[in-house]
């Protein structure tokens, strides 16, 4: 079941939902608008052109509050929000149409565990010609939350709990090559 205006502002005055900073305006019908934050990581360039899936890609962090996006450019961003899901509550992370129809692509995973708590990376990706100015605070996309039938048995509690800022892959703490 996808949440109400009315029920994610009672989940959030009861404290089941955590989303703060959190401003009335963001909450919509049926989803909660996201905003860029400040903090932007860019994968640097490995010398010999090849990420592995084992070990650290690193990243150069950024904060900024304007990120000029480059035409075929990638980089991962973080929301102004930090969230507590509950145990019984997941959510999707959708890009915003007006922005898709400029070039720009929201890559994110698109799923928020149950039980996940700290700021959502976002992988943004410009398929435009033309450069995109990014602004710290500008509504980029939204969170569709969903009651689950049962509490998860495992709640999320996994490599990026807590994170803040963009953050990098951790795909090489898999295990599993």
């Amino acid at each position: 079941m996808i949440l109400s205006d009315k029920t994610i502002y009672e989940m959030t005055e009861r404290g089941e939902l955590v989303i703060r900073p959190l401003e009335r305006s963001q909450v919509q019908p049926a989803s909660v608008d996201i905003r860029l934050g400040n903090t932007f990581c860019i994968v640097e360039d490995s010398s010999t052109g090849i990420i592995t899936l084992d070990r650290e890609t690193p990243c150069k962090t950024i904060k900024t509050d304007t990120y000029l996006l480059l035409p075929g450019q990638f980089v991962l961003a973080t929301t102004v929000e930090y969230f507590e899901l509950p145990d019984d509550l997941t959510a999707f992370v959708e890009g915003r149409s007006s922005l898709g129809r400029m070039g720009l692509f929201i890559q994110n995973a698109g799923w928020v565990d149950p039980g996940f708590k700290g700021e959502i990376t976002l992988e943004l990706y410009n398929a435009n010609r033309c450069a995109i100015e990014l602004k710290a605070g500008r509504r980029v996309g939204q969170l569709v939350f969903a009651k689950m039938d049962a509490p998860a048995l495992n709640p999320y509690r996994g490599k990026y709990q807590g994170q803040t800022g963009a953050t990098g892959s951790r795909v090489f703490m898999d295990g599993d090559i």
